[in-house]
């Protein structure tokens, strides 16, 4: 037998394999937000998406001790510090993949390949419609003035998106900056740091306080049921370094037993034809670029991405906790 004819028999006794009949997903994205996308991919495919789902580190823990034994062939994740503590502990496969890598801005991925963003999630100023004027507002820097004293409010510090966001400024203004700023913030508190972000928008709203810090798809969820909610997105620092971006992405478990079919799955996500379902179901902008936007997104109008690579999150995560803790962010 000939070799060109073994390696064609090789070949379709191998195919098989580049499309999995199973696919398990071990996702901190919230199960409603993943799960029309993967039964479309089932219908598209014929592969099952087997999903386990929990909070980031409860996860990567989970596949530290699974190890080689794990049945998960992709982890998701809504912040790229917690995709960044994935990657570093070695859980993650570095991928070369040009689909994915000219579907992703380089400042959305891991610069190894082992992860990348399937949507973006600005955190960035809201202010009242009724007591504010956004010409007041440049950037996050600007809400440590004293002229904010008892109108700001804050998410708490123990929330990734606050981490991550702290992270990002010691990146770019350095740590002793950043602390003034946060001490700042904490000094112009209307009240004590909210649990989630919700609640600092309807805090704005009722006047408990005219500006705040948040991730605007709270407020997308706000806006789709009361079109009228009086407060508003402003995106900061579009004259300097642009708006805070974080993600929700993913990566291919090192571990996986079908690494070649949970790349096509993360191929398949952010193929144009499905990125603009991943961030219209939870108002996100999507990773890739030129995708259309829901409408409740696109009425906050276009804005200008800090392009600091993201996995800065993770790198300054522990130095960001032990700022944000010496200057009394609770």
């Amino acid at each position: 037998m000939s070799r060109p004819l073994i390696a064609l028999l090789l070949a379709s006794l191998f195919a098989p394999a580049l499309q999995a009949a199973e696919l398990v997903v071990y996702t901190e994205r919230r199960e409603p937000l993943v799960k029309p996308l993967f039964e479309r991919y089932e219908r598209e495919t014929g592969t099952t998406i087997r999903v386990l789902s929990d909070g980031a580190p409860v996860l990567i823990e989970r596949l530290a001790a699974e190890g080689a034994n794990t049945r998960a062939d992709v982890f998701m994740a809504v912040d790229a510090g917690n995709l960044w503590q994935a990657a570093e502990r070695g859980l993650l496969a570095p991928l070369a993949s040009p689909v994915l890598e000219t579907a992703i801005p380089a400042h959305l991925r891991d610069p190894q390949g082992r992860w990348f963003a399937l949507s973006q999630r600005a955190r960035t100023i809201v202010y009242s419609t009724e007591r504010v004027q956004p010409s007041s507002l440049s950037g996050y820097e600007d809400l440590a003035d004293p002229r904010w004293k008892g109108k700001l409010c804050l998410r708490s510090s123990k929330k990734v998106y606050n981490q991550s966001l702290v992270a990002t400024m010691i990146e770019r203004l350095g740590a002793e900056r950043t602390e003034a700023v946060v001490r700042g913030w904490v000094a112009n508190l209307a009240t004590a740091p909210f649990a989630d972000d919700t609640q600092l928008a309807k805090a704005i709203a009722a006047g408990q306080c005219d500006v705040g810090i948040i991730n605007t798809y709270y407020l997308g969820r706000l806006q789709a049921d009361e079109p009228a909610f009086p407060v508003q997105v402003f995106w900061a620092d579009q004259a300097g370094a642009g708006a805070h971006v974080n993600v929700s992405g993913a990566g291919v478990v090192a571990a996986s037993k079908n690494k070649a079919a949970a790349q096509a799955f993360l191929e398949w996500l952010a193929s144009e034809g499905v990125q603009a379902d991943f961030a219209s179901v939870n108002y996100e902008v999507p990773a890739r670029e030129g995708t259309a936007l829901d409408p409740v997104v696109a009425a906050w109008g276009p804005f200008k991405p800090n392009l600091v690579n993201v996995a800065v999150a993770g790198q300054r995560q522990a130095e960001a906790v032990r700022l944000m803790d010496r200057a009394g962010w609770r």
